[in-house]
């Protein structure tokens, strides 16, 4: 099992380009689709306290997936192999990166990059909203803070701890 989370969280890793965000879908469809080792709500709830935490959320993600399958071993497991392709690759690619970056053909990837990027944290926070907003109140609330996050300078810190005392208090979710 140990092992099992060490490569799929390489293999996320590996493919995860644009960041933890970008990262979610490919999280959620080896952890919940392919290995069914969470429920969809399961894994809504992990990325709400990997949201909160310190920290990348793809890391938090693997580090809490890999304990609630195998504990402390398989959190260790599960963090170092989405961490490792990361480092593997910095390590690798810094001095290619660094001259050519003014060549018109590598600034092409990137820009081709950006769009996928976007189009994949979209595709997360629709999977995650699919799986989350199952009420009135909960779509009403998703959109007070997206207008807010989107329209303030609220920092989003203040949001998810204002939301999450708004709930526990008033109990509308």
């Amino acid at each position: 099992m140990l092992w099992l989370l060490f490569k799929t969280f390489f293999l996320i890793g590996l493919f995860g380009f644009g960041g933890g965000y970008a990262m979610l879908p490919l999280i959620q469809k080896e952890i919940v689709f392919k290995h069914a080792w969470l429920t969809a709500q399961q894994f809504a709830d992990i990325i709400a306290v990997a949201e909160i935490t310190p920290g990348p959320i793809a890391i938090n993600t693997a580090t809490y997936v890999g304990y609630q399958i195998a504990g402390l071993t398989g959190s260790v497991f599960a963090t170092l192999g989405v961490v490792a392709p990361s480092f593997i690759l910095i390590a690798t690619l810094a001095n290619i990166v660094l001259k050519n970056k003014n060549n018109p053909y590598f600034q092409g990837v990137f820009r081709g990059l950006r769009p996928i990027v976007v189009a994949l944290i979209i595709g997360a926070a629709i999977n995650l909203g699919l799986n989350t907003i199952s009420t009135a109140s909960s779509l009403i609330l998703t959109l007070i803070a997206l207008a807010l996050f989107s329209l303030t300078k609220i920092h989003p810190i203040i949001l998810l701890l204002g939301f999450g005392f708004l709930n526990v208090f008033s109990g509308i979710l």
